[in-house]
């Protein structure tokens, strides 16, 4: 609900875009995201930008090419989206934030049940996905039922 304390909660008017990471919410992944790689040079970008030059492309849907110069390089934040998708880093973080959105609720960390509908128990048991029926594929009907018949014969 909109209440006064959550409006200004919620308020991103005081970061640079509307999508950066607040301090609580870098807190929250940082923990996630792997070390560098022994040897080598070492790890000179910022990656809580690289995150917010995510975020503002999730966010914004923009192109990377597009995306403002004060962020880091879109080949590095590119590279890393790469790699942590790759690595799952990426799914590391998506269940650390939905775990602490249901404690957050008052929920048990882990759902304990579960709804399915009937449509999907019987795809199951007729094999799964490769029985469901995609809208790319034509009805099966005949041409004499649907009224589309045409006259022209065809070779």
């Amino acid at each position: 609900m909109w209440t006064v304390e959550n409006r200004c909660r919620y308020d991103r008017r005081h970061l640079r875009y509307e999508s950066d990471l607040t301090d609580e919410e870098w807190a929250d992944i940082e923990p996630e995201i792997p070390a560098a790689k022994r040897g080598g040079n070492k790890r000179t970008v910022n990656i809580r930008e690289v995150v917010n030059g995510l975020m503002y492309i999730l966010s914004t849907g923009c192109q990377w090419h597009a995306m403002p110069k004060d962020l880091p390089a879109k080949s590095t934040v590119h590279d890393y989206f790469d790699r942590w998708r790759y690595d799952r880093t990426l799914d590391r973080m998506h269940h650390a934030l939905y775990v602490k959105c249901r404690e957050q609720m008052g929920r048990e960390a882990s759902p304990t049940a579960a709804v399915i509908d009937s449509q999907s128990v019987k795809s199951a048991e007729k094999g799964g996905s490769v029985s469901i029926r995609t809208p790319t594929m034509r009805a099966r009907r005949s041409r004499a039922r649907s009224g589309t018949s045409s006259s022209i014969r065809k070779d």
